[in-house]
């Protein structure tokens, strides 16, 4: 099984393209090799990633996107298997795939910004409902707050003074922007998607 991320950039048009296509490409490049990402259809992406890094991933690309002004990304996760693999992501195809679609989709209608969709719809449910519940607080994310999510994620076994010395801030900004952003219950959020997971693929 794979996981397809889906997403498109938020406000993409109210700013410049060099403002967030950087950013969005670093992202991405960092979060899988070339032929596990594509930009499509000018603010429009995908990302293969292992089904466990999922959520995470997706936490992170919205941190790296909100960390310019007035900029977000709406990401659907899917999760299934893979029949077809082309050169280009966008070509190829497989459950992940249609799921991963399908809530990209819903997403606009649904009014939220981060979605998943697997077989499981009990894990669907479940998993949907603590996503909106974390969105209160991502989708309110100041740009210092995402800068410090985005730098602490990559950097997960470094201190709050050492990500202070990596960004330059003091610890107590650090402290407070990861207060904000709510990164420890985001986290928490994380390990129990993994936990969840594993059970259902081990079922």
């Amino acid at each position: 099984m794979v996981s397809i991320l889906t997403g498109d950039i938020i406000n993409s048009r109210k700013d410049s393209v060099e403002s967030w296509l950087n950013v969005l490409k670093a992202a991405l490049q960092s979060s899988g090799t070339k032929k596990q990402w594509e930009i499509y259809r000018g603010d429009s992406f995908q990302l293969e990633t292992a089904p466990e890094d999922a959520l995470l991933k997706a936490i992170y690309l919205k941190a790296c996107v909100k960390t310019v002004k007035n900029i977000d990304a709406r990401i659907a996760i899917g999760i299934g298997g893979k029949n077809y693999t082309a050169d280009k992501i966008s070509e190829s195809n497989g459950e992940a795939f249609v799921f991963s679609g399908e809530k990209f989709d819903e997403l606009k209608k649904e009014r939220v910004t981060l979605a998943i969709q697997t077989p499981w719809e009990t894990f669907n449910y479940e998993m949907n409902v603590i996503i909106r519940l974390a969105l209160i607080a991502i989708d309110n994310w100041s740009q210092v707050s995402a800068e410090m999510v985005k730098l602490s994620i990559e950097n997960a076994a470094i201190s709050q003074l050492e990500l202070a010395e990596l960004s330059n801030k003091s610890q107590s900004t650090v402290s407070e922007a990861l207060k904000r952003a709510r990164l420890a219950e985001i986290l928490e959020l994380d390990t129990l998607y993994r936990r969840k997971l594993t059970q259902q693929l081990n079922m």
